[in-house]
């Protein structure tokens, strides 16, 4: 909430939160109704997020993107469950650019460091950065974003108090019509109804609903709630089954053209192109060359009549690249020189207790590793695409996009007019995973579609340049050491990682203007190393950013997602070292954490921890926190042909208050197999700027076949709500690492695991 947003009141008679908003509601989360598209023939807007139609339906305005983790079913349940409007009554709308729709939640988590996690005294220039990043982020540019697991979180108190607040003034409306009081009429399946017999739907007061608004209503009391916490079915799936559904790549609008697009390799550009031999192809209609848009190598797009023509045709240009200047990117080249920057361990220190120097002198051992993980692509299911028409100074954009207000401006700047020139249609999403956040294909479609005449063009990336032009996963390499007492425990535990910095290049990329140092300190690189539960008395997270040439970028659980992997593969050593068993070595380092320990101990009952197994299986386990949710797993492996083959992941989670179980269970099963892919197969290799894995022949995907059984067991809990779609991703790689160690006796430090 904004601060000029508060609490009027604690927990009232019947436990409900009493809310409202000051005299400046335009400041507010709530919003105004002018806030909202446009009302149509009959629709009236009673605040920022919420419009009643004239047959009672439910109008909510979306501000996040589908891109399959059933966020279109999570957020209208909680708008649903106030109003007590059966959930196939509320309606979606694309939400406007207003700042009502800013996500607090994932600009929080994308700042660059927590002031609280310095070490020592933060310095005051820096602290002063980050409150104002947040600020202007929420406050000024109302990011409308989707990703960090944010969209319950976020919309957890605003949709339930504009719901609220709808759902009062309703009411009363209903109360003056009928002069009675607002205490004895109920709503029943989105209906007001008295005890006189006098019922009617949301639409006959809408208008005197807002003609009379309310300052302040109660949220209903969780023991009242009907449908928060079930397992309501997703109201995305119908569409997507019998392909009513539109996602970038089905935009069609009149007079539609197609492109392809070729990109110079990493750090390289443009030297000479002959299209001739294309131009001569039928069906192919002229070349458009593209500067480095948003960070994206220079290279040029080819336009067609079909996507079939422009292809043919960006594969007949004769074009000659010039090489970077600075030198040829490579990343086996990369990679020592990550392992020489976490040797030295001259980084950012995010986080500091006790005296690792003295612990280590004084351990009867030390235990020392080296750990490393690859760039990786995202490799989503639906290439990289946005259609794009400019005509009379207006620019028309079809695009999913996770990213709605920066990709309206990359637009906006593409052709040279104000953003209140662009009008963005948000289409579904065919896999996002961070990849979305960028908006270098939105700029390219615009300038394309600027030497199209006013006709539309859908430009499409190759699944080739997809991969060879995709913003990273990082590679990223760590030094680990820990002092421990045999037999015993233990007590030490030092770490200094070395890999770019997310972040802050992501933010010069999208959002410049927010965009720091690009060499300040950056926690997404270093997440998951620097806040471990676990009670090692003396403690030293380091990271030493890099600047590898390499674009990198936002992959699905971020810095999580491998640093996980480096510090419970450690834990599991250290585990070893001390003979004891790597449960129970965890569960002595978290008495003082009871919900990690009790999502841990749930995972390894229900996995049958302790449990003979078949001959030739193996269990590992792993506890991993990330956007706000703790989430413990354990995979049983075997050998088939000497590669890991996974039958049964058992993952618990604690992710707070659940919206939707059957939801939280879908992401939990996709993170798995999602994790799993890369845990096995992923792994980006670089010669001399070029990716050398172009398509899934080479950058290969889990099979059906290969999946494994996956259960899912949710902590109950009263808490906020936490993140979902991507916790469930980072205890998967040190899991089967772990599994296969116990299996084998050989520690795997590197992913993919290639035993």
């Amino acid at each position: 909430m904004k601060r000029r947003t508060w609490i009027l009141g604690g927990i009232g008679a019947a436990g409900a939160l009493v809310v409202g908003w000051s005299v400046a509601p335009m400041r507010s989360r709530i919003g105004k109704a002018q806030h909202m598209a446009a009302p149509q023939q009959g629709e009236v807007a009673l605040n920022g997020w919420i419009k009643i139609a004239s047959d009672g339906a439910v109008i909510l305005a979306m501000a996040r993107a589908e891109m399959g983790q059933g966020v279109h079913t999570a957020l209208p349940m909680l708008v649903a469950e106030e109003l007590d409007v059966p959930l196939a009554r509320v309606r979606l709308e694309q939400a406007g650019h207003d700042s009502v729709y800013g996500n607090v939640h994932m600009m929080r988590a994308a700042l660059p460091f927590h002031p609280t996690s310095l070490e020592g005294e933060p310095p005051a220039a820096k602290v002063r950065v980050t409150h104002w990043l947040l600020d202007k982020a929420v406050r000024e540019l109302g990011l409308n974003a989707t990703g960090g697991s944010s969209s319950v979180a976020d919309a957890w108190e605003p949709l339930r108090m504009a719901a609220a607040l709808a759902r009062t003034a309703l009411v009363q409306a209903a109360a003056r019509a009928w002069g009675v009081k607002a205490e004895d009429i109920r709503i029943e399946a989105g209906l007001l109804r008295h005890a006189s017999g006098k019922q009617a739907h949301f639409g006959t007061f809408a208008q005197a609903a807002f003609e009379a608004p309310v300052t302040e209503a109660r949220l209903k009391d969780r023991k009242a709630w009907k449908l928060i916490g079930t397992p309501a079915p997703r109201s995305d799936l119908p569409a997507k089954v019998d392909g009513r559904a539109r996602f970038g790549i089905d935009a069609r609008p009149p007079g539609l053209l197609f492109a392809s697009v070729r990109l110079a390799p990493l750090g390289g550009s443009l030297s000479s192109v002959n299209a001739q031999a294309a131009l001569a192809l039928p069906g192919v209609e002229r070349l458009v060359q593209l500067p480095p848009y948003a960070g994206c190598s220079p290279g040029f797009a080819v336009v067609g009549k079909t996507s079939w023509h422009a292809r043919q045709g960006a594969a007949a240009v004769d074009a000659i690249w010039k090489p970077n200047p600075t030198g040829a990117v490579n990343s086996a080249d990369i990679e020592k020189t990550l392992t020489r920057l976490a040797e030295t361990g001259n980084g950012f220190t995010f986080h500091a207790q006790g005296d690792v120097a003295a612990a280590h002198q004084r351990a009867n051992r030390v235990v020392e590793a080296t750990y490393s993980a690859p760039y990786l692509a995202h490799a989503c299911m639906e290439p990289m695409n946005c259609t794009a028409q400019v005509k009379d100074g207006q620019v028309t954009v079809w695009v999913g996009t996770q990213v709605p207000g920066p990709a309206r401006a990359a637009a906006a700047q593409a052709a040279g007019v104000k953003e209140e020139a662009v009008t963005l249609h948000a289409m579904l999403l065919g896999g996002g995973f961070g990849r979305r956040l960028e908006v270098d294909h939105v700029a390219q479609a615009v300038r394309v579609a600027m030497d199209c005449g006013g006709r539309p063009v859908q430009l499409l990336w190759p699944r080739e340049e997809d991969q060879a032009h995709d913003v990273y996963r990082p590679m990223h390499v760590a030094q680990l050491k820990a002092s421990v007492h045999v037999p015993g425990a233990g007590s030490s535990l030092q770490i200094t990682s070395a890999g770019d910095a997310i972040t802050p290049r992501f933010m010069q990329r999208v959002l410049p203007e927010l965009a720091g140092p690009v060499d300040m300190p950056d926690k997404s690189s270093a997440e998951g190393l620097f806040d471990l539960p676990y009670a090692f008395e003396h403690q030293r997270m380091t990271h030493v950013a890099a600047r590898s040439g390499v674009p990198v970028g936002n992959w699905r659980s971020v810095g999580h997602s491998h640093n996980a992997f480096i510090s419970e593969s450690f834990v599991d050593e250290i585990a070893f070292e001390t003979r004891q068993d790597p449960l129970a070595f965890r569960l002595a380092l978290l008495k003082h954490m009871p919900r990690f320990s009790a999502v841990l101990q749930l995972a390894a009952d229900r996995a049958g921890w302790g449990k003979p197994l078949p001959q030739g299986r193996a269990r590992g386990i792993a506890l991993h926190e990330s956007f706000g949710s703790i989430v413990a797993e354990v995979a049983e492996v075997s050998l088939q042909d000497g590669k890991p083959r996974v039958h049964r992941v058992v993952v618990a989670i604690d992710c707070g208050t659940v919206v939707n179980p059957q939801i939280v269970a879908q992401q939990i099963e996709g993170s798995v197999i999602f994790a799993l892919t890369a845990a096995l197969y992923g792994q980006i290799d670089i010669v001399d700027g070029v990716v050398q894995q172009t398509n899934f022949n080479t950058y290969p995907m889990l099979k059906l076949a290969e999946a494994p059984v996956v259960e899912t067991h949710i902590v109950k809990s009263e808490r906020y709500p936490a993140g979902v779609g991507e916790p469930g991703v980072p205890p998967l790689a040190p899991a089967v690492g772990n599994a296969l160690f116990a299996l084998t006796g050989k520690r795997l430090r590197s992913l993919p695991l290639v035993v």
